[in-house]
């Protein structure tokens, strides 16, 4: 429900519209997905995102504000999106 995403921390009217279009419609679906999938698969559907969207994917699961994470944690997750988008592609070619 849209109710449910919008009372997660980090996100608003937009964000949750993109999670909408991509097929999650509650918290459940988004720590299902997990953050770097929803960003990976917003990112693919030609929205310029930044990478604040990860983290803030990423910390409505943790129920903190985006701002809290720490820097390597920040890297984690850009590694994992970097990663995740790499397999993909060579995915698509094979």
């Amino acid at each position: 429900m849209q109710n449910d995403l919008m009372a997660l921390k980090n996100l608003g009217n937009t964000s949750v519209n993109w999670l909408l279009a991509i097929g999650i419609h509650s918290r459940d679906d988004l720590a299902r997905m997990g953050a770097v999938e929803a960003y990976n698969r917003i990112r693919q559907r030609g929205i310029k995102v930044s990478k604040v969207l990860l983290y803030s994917l990423h910390c409505a699961l943790l129920d903190l504000y985006w701002t809290e994470l720490d820097d390597l944690e920040k890297l984690k997750l850009l590694d994992a999106a970097d990663r995740a988008e790499a397999i993909a592609d060579i995915a698509n070619i094979a």
